[in-house]
């Protein structure tokens, strides 16, 4: 058997396999970072472009906007901090790459990071810059 008699046979069980679960009605794996639901996902999401940015923020009643860089240590320290906060509050929980969207770093006032924004209602409530806590993040989120 060919490497492409093998690969074409292993996407033939994988869509046997889509086909099977899309009928016996289970949620796919990816189910919770899904923006089409109102509820919150557990996770944070990857923000890719204005037009999901705003599509998150008018979803959503409280957002935790978290603006990020690879290359920034803070940015790396906070990661897990923010994803304790997404698994653990109703707020939805964003992350937006400076370096790959500048013009929504430079629309919300960012100027260095980690830069966090909680919006409600689809509008900016607080800022905040630096790492902080999950209990910090925790209070803010549930004071607005």
């Amino acid at each position: 058997m060919s490497d492409a008699d093998s690969i074409e046979e292993i996407r033939e069980q994988k869509r046997q396999e889509l086909m099977e679960s899309l009928q016996d009605g289970e949620p796919s794996s990816d189910a919770d970072t899904d923006v089409s639901s109102d509820a919150a996902p557990e996770t944070p999401i990857h923000i890719d472009g204005v037009d999901h940015f705003n599509e998150v923020t008018a979803r959503h009643t409280v957002v935790l906007v978290d603006f990020y860089a690879d290359w920034c240590g803070p940015c790396q320290q906070l990661e897990p901090i923010v994803e304790e906060v997404a698994a653990e509050t109703d707020a939805a929980v964003a992350k937006v790459d400076i370096d790959r969207h500048q013009r929504l770093a430079q629309q919300h006032g960012v100027q260095g990071v980690p830069t966090m924004v909680v919006f409600s209602d689809g509008q900016p409530a607080e800022r905040l810059v630096g790492v902080k806590s999950a209990a910090q993040l925790t209070n803010v989120i549930e004071s607005v």
